[in-house]
């Protein structure tokens, strides 16, 4: 059973994506509270995010407007936030907002290998369904998203990339 700082937290858009909570990127990673103060813990998407310093600003005035005076966020990079922490609610409020959601992250042991090649996805349209997409920019509005082009129906879609 989640509290109700929680329940507030968990209503927080993502700055980047707001058709997402942060709990349904799965950047919330738990509220506590303790006596008058409420502690919340976040992961980044990955590091150096630059939405981090606003989803803070926006969890502290939401709770805040809530009726917890002492609120405190704290970031948490451990485990590391992997795109299967976005849940299917997330996903498919992705997907309806024409944005491609992520496959199943790569899970590795070991050290990472450097490819410099041009990552190679499984994806398919938001708009018409088709696998036929190119590639057309690695980097799209935020570095977590990748650009692509529908070759059947030639609209242009974001790609949440996977990590």
């Amino acid at each position: 059973m989640s509290s109700p700082a929680y329940a507030v937290a968990a209503t927080v858009t993502d700055p980047e994506m707001p058709m997402l909570t942060l709990e349904d990127l799965g950047v919330l990673r738990g509220v506590e509270e303790h006596d008058d103060a409420v502690v919340v813990a976040i992961t980044p998407t990955y590091s150096g995010c630059p939405a981090m310093a606003t989803m803070r600003d926006d969890l502290v005035h939401r709770l805040r407007d809530a009726g917890y005076a002492d609120v405190r966020v704290k970031v948490e990079l451990t485990p590391a936030w992997s795109s299967d922490w976005i849940t299917e609610r997330g996903r498919q409020a992705l997907a309806d907002h024409g944005i491609s959601p992520p496959g199943s992250a790569p899970h590795r042991s070991g050290p990472v290998v450097l490819n410099l090649l041009p990552t190679r996805r499984a994806i398919a349209c938001p708009r018409c369904g088709s696998a036929d997409v190119e590639l057309t920019s690695e980097f799209g509005a935020t570095a977590c998203k990748a650009l692509y082009r529908c070759t059947a129906c030639l609209e242009p879609f974001e790609h949440v990339k996977e990590i």
